[in-house]
């Protein structure tokens, strides 16, 4: 299509060949290409000069408009490397999204004012690349994926509950007492969901558990150890303020509670992601870690 409008233009082949950096015979062929898909003659050819057909004048106009858009999409994808603008897709655990994420985002907003934030609060596993993310945190151990990945933090995990489920029940102190207690489990957990609790760094002490309450859930499972239900083993973040408040007590076990691997953001492996996507990781590393009580990790 730039050939055919350089070659109207100039009225000549070659022209158009020397203004594209291209042949005269590479112009032609493209010309000759762009006129066999169409199915009509767009250019009357002489040894001296070239002349538009009708058909040719119509798609002429047509031709420049649409390279003109084209010309300013590519400008405005452009801009979208160096300047932080566009709609941001983050995929976010719901607890964490809702606790962490949801109130870091006014002074984002305010830092970024061209940026429009769209959250999704899942505690299932989303596809970045089909679910059309730019961008998702995950807590654990990753699984191998082309995709890129930033480490924002530590994630511990606690083994809790309320005074009033230890008072009538006892506290235990070694893992295997745990069999006899109602342990409330995430059903999301690949060891959980099974009715097994790992412990040690790996998780490879595994504790058969029961329980009268399962959930897909951190936060459902909280408000039921709160309530003397059972004993949870969450995720810090979840249970801090309840351990922090006395209405959760920590248990102190025989073994340590297993390394959920961390705190990471992901984000396709596009050779350089786009201004909003550097400008949200940034922020991300610098506030949720000291929000975390930790120092920004290194890149």
């Amino acid at each position: 299509m730039k050939v055919f409008v350089q070659a109207a233009s100039h009225a000549s082949l070659s022209a158009a060949g020397r203004t594209l950096g291209m042949s005269a015979a590479m112009a032609t062929k493209h010309v000759d290409a762009l006129e066999a898909r169409l199915g009509v003659k767009l250019l009357h050819r002489t040894t001296r000069r070239l002349t538009l057909t009708d058909a040719g004048t119509d798609y002429l106009a047509a031709s420049r408009r649409i390279l003109q858009e084209l010309d300013e999409a590519e400008a405005e994808v452009a801009a979208q490397r160096i300047e932080a603008v566009g709609r941001l897709r983050m995929n976010l655990p719901l607890s964490f999204g809702t606790r962490f994420i949801a109130p870091l985002l006014p002074e984002f907003s305010r830092r970024y004012p061209n940026v429009e934030v769209e959250l999704g609060l899942s505690d299932a596993q989303q596809d970045l690349i089909q679910g059309g993310w730019d961008m998702a945190i995950r807590i654990g151990h990753l699984t191998d994926s082309a995709l890129k990945t930033r480490r924002l933090g530590n994630c511990p995990m606690q083994i809790c509950a309320a005074p009033s489920y230890l008072a009538r029940h006892g506290t235990p102190r070694r893992v295997a007492e745990l069999s006899a207690h109602n342990c409330l489990s995430y059903t999301l957990s690949p060891l959980q969901g099974r009715g097994t609790w790992g412990f040690g760094p790996a998780g490879d002490i595994q504790v058969p558990v029961q329980g009268n309450l399962k959930a897909n859930n951190g936060d459902a499972l909280l408000v039921a150890a709160l309530g003397g239900q059972g004993v949870i083993y969450q995720p810090n973040f979840i249970v801090a303020d309840a351990l922090a408040s006395g209405t959760l007590v920590a248990l102190e076990l025989d073994q340590p509670a297993l390394d959920l691997g961390g705190l990471h953001v992901l984000f396709p492996p596009d050779r350089r992601p786009p201004a909003k996507v550097r400008a949200m990781i940034d922020y991300l590393v610098e506030t949720l870690s000291s929000a975390c009580g930790e120092k920004p990790p290194a890149d």
